[in-house]
């Protein structure tokens, strides 16, 4: 990532005086976990796809485990706070000219770091289930007995909760308890993210404003960004958990780095995710080159609904993904899982008043209402977008993809392009209105 993002910064942004540095945060070899047991219970066969999914998919079920979660969460918070530590010893000047931290986290890492910034924790949510269940409670008819053990119980758990709450005071009056991280993030980039299912099985559901501050507040993190391949199978979107009709508008395509004059993302409008004429199953692996765009052509891009079944990509695309999905209770790939009955192809409907007035329709869902012009009714628009999916390339192997997809994100020169364009943004605004201003 260091080295494209180099090459992609002597292209388009030389001519700024600030300077993006890449710092790799190394945390997972320091952890002992459970030393080498997984790996002398892992059988010889297809050895390199075995290390390859407990590299992976075997970080998942160690974080959900209560034995290893808090190990998992310090070691790379702690990694974080030491690394900005020894950067800001190195370079004085940058806390003194409002240097800027941007964290570009992958996979697992993802849903971490997000624990990290929020300070969510499991012992919170056991509270909120336990307070429903006293809720319920209270609704049905109770005896007598059970009534009056009940309200035993009440004050005693207020009581408990008054003395925990002067403990507390007592202890933040001769102890300033330190910030988690050191410093605070300007943009959270999240690629190939499994966060929305974690946000979703802990039970956060879409609203009814367009504001991140639903999933993540903005006083902790000014803009979050989640990245994807559209083949890779342990990515999910996240603006769908903020509001539920995005779930239907397509994600903003991200330029290809050597794309002449690219639309600014601010300025890409929403599109729809609108059925086509229906593709045969047995479709030619070749028609994704049909159907993928090149550097000039519109932002707004002929592309699949994520409703397509695994039949159309190909049971081998995933590899074994199966397996794991048994292991994890079918968390990470339930999004192949959402079949129709034909395989089709999804398009993009038109913008403005002469737009396609078809209605749009999500597979296993009612169709959402639409206006002539092709917008929502009632509109309601996120602040900024969220979700960024990076374009199927002219020769892409969907079947070979799902399995390189997710580790590709790191080399690619898109998203170098993608990161820079956002840590730069401020500077370049700045640059441009300056340039205008000389003449």
């Amino acid at each position: 990532m260091r080295d494209t993002a180099r090459k992609v910064e002597e292209k388009y942004f030389s001519n700024l005086a600030t300077h993006v540095e890449f710092l790799p945060v190394e945390w997972r070899s320091k952890l002992t976990l459970d030393g080498d047991t997984v790996d002398s219970i892992t059988p010889d066969k297809v050895r390199g796809l075995r290390d390859m999914l407990n590299s992976s998919a075997m970080d998942i079920m160690y974080y959900t485990s209560p034995l290893y979660r808090d190990e998992l969460v310090k070691g790379l918070q702690q990694e974080l706070n030491r690394l900005y530590s020894l950067f800001c010893s190195r370079n004085p000047e940058f806390e003194e000219k409002g240097g800027k931290v941007s964290i570009v986290s992958h996979s697992l890492g993802c849903v971490i770091t997000y624990d990290i910034m929020t300070g969510w924790n499991p012992v919170r949510l056991y509270e909120q289930l336990l307070q429903k269940e006293e809720e319920e409670l209270e609704e049905r008819w109770m005896s007598y007995e059970e009534q009056r053990l009940l309200e035993e119980l009440y004050i005693t758990k207020q009581r408990l909760r008054e003395i925990e709450e002067r403990l507390h005071e007592l202890k933040a009056s001769t102890i300033s308890k330190p910030p988690v991280l050191k410093f605070k993030v300007e943009n959270f980039f999240c690629m190939g993210s499994p966060l929305a299912v974690f946000l979703a099985l802990r039970g956060i559901r879409p609203g009814t404003s367009g504001s991140q501050d639903h999933i993540l507040p903005r006083t902790i993190c000014n803009r979050l960004l989640n990245i994807f391949h559209p083949t890779d199978p342990v990515a999910y979107r996240l603006e769908p958990l903020i509001l539920k009709h995005y779930s239907n508008i397509s994600p903003v395509q991200i330029h290809w780095y050597n794309t002449a004059n690219p639309l600014p993302y601010e300025h890409m409008k929403p599109s729809f995710l609108n059925p086509s004429k229906e593709q045969p199953t047995s479709a030619p692996e070749s028609e994704s080159a049909s159907a993928a765009p090149s550097p000039t052509t519109s932002p707004v891009m002929v592309r699949r609904h994520y409703g397509e079944s695994i039949t159309n990509i190909g049971k081998a695309s995933i590899l074994g993904a199966a397996s794991i999905g048994k292991g994890l209770g079918g968390m990470l790939f339930s999004r192949f899982g959402r079949s129709s009955a034909t395989p089709q192809t999804m398009e993009t409907g038109k913008d403005g008043p002469e737009g396609d007035e078809k209605k749009a329709t999500t597979v296993g869902t009612p169709p959402l209402p639409h206006s002539s012009s092709g917008f929502l009714e009632p509109t309601v628009e996120l602040e900024h977008r969220i979700d960024f999916e990076l374009r199927e390339g002219l020769v892409e192997s969907r079947y070979w993809s799902a399995v390189t997809s997710h580790t590709a994100y790191w080399s690619s020169l898109d998203i170098a392009l993608f990161l820079l364009t956002f840590m730069y943004k401020q500077d370049q605004e700045e640059t441009d209105k300056s340039n205008l201003d000389t003449l």
